[in-house]
């Protein structure tokens, strides 16, 4: 008699993400949110006094996992942000 394991018992999974892309392609799909600053490296303000935020792109050398799951990429950075970007 042959031995089940847990993973004879779990179905298939159709949504399993890509492995096949690198860090350097990840890094492509998704950007960090940091205050715009003016040149004087002062924060840009809206109207409320919030800092008016831009989207810079993340660094691949700053990204220690990635995960591709078909229509969007999820990043963990050195900083332990956990950052998505959609593909388009």
């Amino acid at each position: 008699m042959s031995k089940v394991t847990a993973a004879d018992k779990t179905p298939p999974d159709e949504t399993t993400p890509d492995q096949s892309m690198t860090k350097e392609q990840a890094a492509k799909y998704v950007t960090r949110q940091v205050p715009k600053q003016d040149k004087d490296g002062k924060w840009v303000l809206d109207k409320n006094q919030q800092p008016v935020l831009e989207s810079v792109p993340v660094e691949a050398a700053s990204i220690i996992g990635w995960k591709d799951y078909g229509d969007h990429v999820i990043v963990v950075t050195e900083q332990g942000e956990k950052l998505r970007g959609d593909k388009k």
